[in-house]
């Protein structure tokens, strides 16, 4: 049986100096492109629980609608790398309102026997903050499973 990883929140170096960081790894019985239009698309990231608009491009912008401490906010963010079916970065803007801002997540998706894995990191100076780390880190933890779920049932 496959299990979502056990979080944890680690110190890693960067240019930008020391910074905290989420890191979290699931295993999704679906091809990389199933993954990757998931991640990728308006219509996809409804498992994440958020109204979206994407601009799926290197450049391109995001904006996730979501609930935060029950209010909807809106983050928003620019993809720096984008890698079709292997790697995204998204550097989240320093004026959102919601928990992510200034913060970068990055996502790879790798197949590894005939499944599928994504590899999360949540990066950014806030989650030194237990209260922030652990509501993010919760976060990806629902939103991980959801996905695998979601994807899992239409295979």
């Amino acid at each position: 049986t496959r299990s979502l990883c056990d979080w944890s929140s680690d110190v890693c170096s960067s240019d930008l100096g020391f910074m905290s960081m989420i890191r979290r790894q699931i295993s999704i019985a679906a091809t990389p492109r199933t993954v990757w239009n998931a991640l990728t698309t308006a219509e996809g990231l409804g498992w994440l629980g958020a109204e979206a608009r994407v601009d799926a491009r290197a450049g391109g912008r995001i904006t996730l609608k979501v609930k935060s401490a029950g209010d909807p906010v809106e983050e928003t963010g620019i993809f720096h790398v984008f890698r079709p079916t292997a790697k995204l970065e998204i550097t989240w803007d320093k004026f959102s309102k919601g928990p992510w801002k200034s913060m970068l997540t990055q996502v790879q998706v790798v197949r590894d026997r005939g499944e599928t894995v994504v590899n999360v990191q949540h990066i950014g100076d806030a989650l030194e903050d237990a209260a922030v780390r652990d509501g993010i880190d919760a976060t990806w933890k629902r939103a991980l499973m959801k996905l695998r779920d979601s994807l899992e049932e239409t295979a």
